[in-house]
């Protein structure tokens, strides 16, 4: 295995982490979709990292692997329907104050301009490079990002003020 991919990977490590966090949402979740995205990456490139953005790439297969797990999930909750058992509710993680709403916010957007939002806001990306890694036209970006942050911008207006904050 080539030494530089490894290390080019390394130091990608914290940026990939915070993109699967905010798609994800979960620590735990973020943490798998890092491991797989660094898996099929080494798999596929296999020391043949040569005119690759790495960065790039990881982030589509962190993007890629999620929608997978997504329609994973969505079939696993189809099946689960038709099944008569209860299920619980997933534990609310708590974060303090405004990041804690800014996290339900993205939370509760379309996974679709979730990660529109996440890779032009959070990962710094261009509208260009983002619709790049989404395989979709740079006016489905834009129009993506534009509608994720005009729905975040409602959702945080519209949430009472935190007691602590006061």
């Amino acid at each position: 295995m080539d030494r530089g991919l490894r290390t080019a990977l390394a130091q990608l490590l914290p940026e990939l982490r915070a993109f699967a966090r905010y798609l994800s949402g979960s620590r735990t979740e973020a943490d798998d979709l890092v491991q797989e995205a660094v898996l099929r990456t080494l798999r596929s490139l296999d020391g043949r990292s040569e005119g690759v953005d790495l960065r790039a790439w990881c982030l589509a297969v962190i993007r890629n692997t999620f929608h997978e797990q997504l329609r994973s999930r969505r079939r696993e909750r189809r099946l689960a329907e038709t099944m008569p058992e209860e299920q619980e509710a997933p534990a609310e993680q708590e974060v303090p104050g405004r990041m804690r709403d800014l996290t339900r916010a993205l939370r509760d957007l379309p996974p679709l301009l979730r990660e529109a939002v996440i890779l032009v806001g959070a990962q710094g990306l261009s509208h260009q490079e983002a619709a790049e890694i989404c395989a979709v036209p740079l006016g489905t970006m834009k129009a993506r990002v534009s509608r994720a942050r005009r729905l975040l911008a409602d959702a945080l207006e519209k949430q009472p003020p935190d007691p602590v904050m006061l």
